[in-house]
């Protein structure tokens, strides 16, 4: 079987793309004052014809010419890798479903940044413990979607993680029922025991019949652990105005909601899922704790799929940067003597 998948070995790296517009901002202040400065000093058309060589426009064609070989350069640094080899495999390891609550609720900033961004961070952290585990994950609210089927693939599962957020179900709850049901019918079908999952929610505005559905898991030898994201003194909810102001969702009556962590659901959950409860604070989120449990559990053989051979593919960013730089030195900033003295809109000047 061949196929191709891309990714990035270093992808911390591209966090320096974020150097890109922090400089265009300061290339624009930059060139708003020295516009001012020029201005300062006498008339415009003056001064062109004091600096007929002064070309503004070179100096953001330039620029924008740098930001490209710096674009180039980052991801080089990344170093991109193609898949193109598939192999089957057998493994031993467990299986694993974790269903986050993307509620608006979990936007809450008493556990920083916020509860959602919070438990993305101890997900991704999680998966880079894994080795021959398989993952899964569901994203609910007032409904339950399969983001991600269990698999091997820890790369997939980090950017199917990145693109979490509370806008993926429009409906609005906590149905952490439907959650536990959803991920009990997601399991590989010819695996009948080594499955845990991992409710990771505050509880707030729970909906449906969670324990009845802990109890359903734990039965078929599915073993429910919860993590609870918030602080008991809880922390309002953050909204963005039309304008961008910052505001914080109220009530009927015009006072701010306060959402808090439903710890005693949580922790009535867990029991009868045979599992464990942790919550969350600022200082940790409790997966080291389930980590223990995970690698605690008897190990299962099964059949994998996986990329075996990655090409590197730097050489084509790498390319890039070194013929954008070549052209950023080719670029000079006044205009060329030769033609200085052409017009093509025939604009009269100062007279000499």
């Amino acid at each position: 079987m061949t196929m191709n998948i891309f990714r990035f070995a270093h992808p911390d790296y591209l966090y320096l793309l974020g150097l890109v517009p922090l400089l265009v901002l300061v290339f624009v202040l930059f060139q708003r004052r020295k516009k001012k400065n020029i201005e300062k000093v006498g008339d415009r058309n003056l001064m062109d014809y004091l600096m007929p060589e002064h070309s503004p426009g070179r100096q953001i064609i330039k620029f924008i010419v740098l930001m490209l070989a710096l674009v180039s350069v980052v991801f080089t640094l990344a170093r991109p890798q193609l898949g193109s080899k598939l192999e089957e495999v057998k493994r031993e390891g467990v299986e694993l479903i974790i269903a986050l609550d993307v509620s608006n609720s979990m936007m809450a900033e008493d556990i920083k940044p916020n509860r959602l961004e919070r438990a993305k961070q101890a997900i991704s952290k999680l998966i880079d413990r894994l080795h021959s585990d398989k993952i899964g994950l569901i994203v609910f609210a007032g409904q339950s979607y399969m983001q991600l089927p269990v698999t091997i693939d820890y790369a997939a599962a980090k950017m199917f993680l990145e693109s979490v957020n509370t806008d993926i179900i429009p409906v609005q709850g906590t149905a952490i029922g439907s959650a536990i049901e959803m991920a009990m019918n997601s399991f590989s079908p010819n695996n009948d025991k080594n499955r845990a999952i991992i409710i990771i929610t505050d509880g707030e505005n729970h909906e449906d019949d969670a324990i009845k559905m802990a109890e359903e898991a734990k039965s078929k030898g599915i073993t429910v652990h919860t993590i609870g994201m918030g602080l008991s003194k809880g922390g309002p909810i953050p909204v963005q105005m039309n304008y961008g102001q910052r505001d914080y969702r109220k009530d009927k009556d015009g006072k701010v909601i306060i959402s808090k962590l439903n710890e005693v659901m949580l922790q009535q959950i867990a029991a009868a899922g045979g599992g464990i409860y942790i919550r969350a604070n600022n200082a940790q989120t409790g997966l080291n704790v389930l980590f223990d449990e995970i690698n605690s559990m008897e190990k299962q053989e099964f059949d994998a799929n996986i990329f075996a051979d990655y090409d590197y593919k730097y050489q084509y960013p790498l390319f890039f940067a070194l013929f954008f730089l070549l052209v950023e030195l080719m670029i000079l900033e006044r205009k060329n003597r030769i033609f200085k003295g052409f017009n093509l809109f025939k604009e009269e000047g100062v007279k000499k």
